[in-house]
């Protein structure tokens, strides 16, 4: 079952801020509330999340079992990528490309 970017972009937020709103899951994925709130069923019905009522007429979203291997499992592809394309830097270059990627980002 592959997922698109948006799916696992919305697995990372729902890892970091379980039962987040479904306008604050479309902020955080670049979404309007109509296009995440279609999305979030579709995440729904393939087992990935779950909805759950809040407070009031709120809906919570949280991970499923399913929804949290797949985002385990796309974390782990990232992170070998990431590695393995910075593994030929020494440390100190490391260092200055953080340094560099800091000042291009105006921090």
């Amino acid at each position: 079952m592959g997922l698109s970017l948006v799916q696992w972009d919305t697995l990372r937020h729902l890892h970091r801020q379980p039962d987040a709103s479904l306008h604050d899951l479309a902020v955080l994925t670049f979404q309007t509330d109509q296009s995440f709130g279609s999305l979030a069923v579709r995440m729904a019905e393939r087992g990935l999340i779950e909805r759950v009522s809040g407070p009031g007429r709120a809906v919570r979203h949280r991970l499923t079992d399913e929804g949290a291997r797949l985002r385990a499992a796309g974390q782990d592809a990232v992170d070998r990528v990431v590695a393995s394309s910075f593994d030929a830097l020494s440390a100190a270059q490391l260092d200055q490309l953080g340094d560099l990627l800091e000042a291009a980002l105006g921090d």
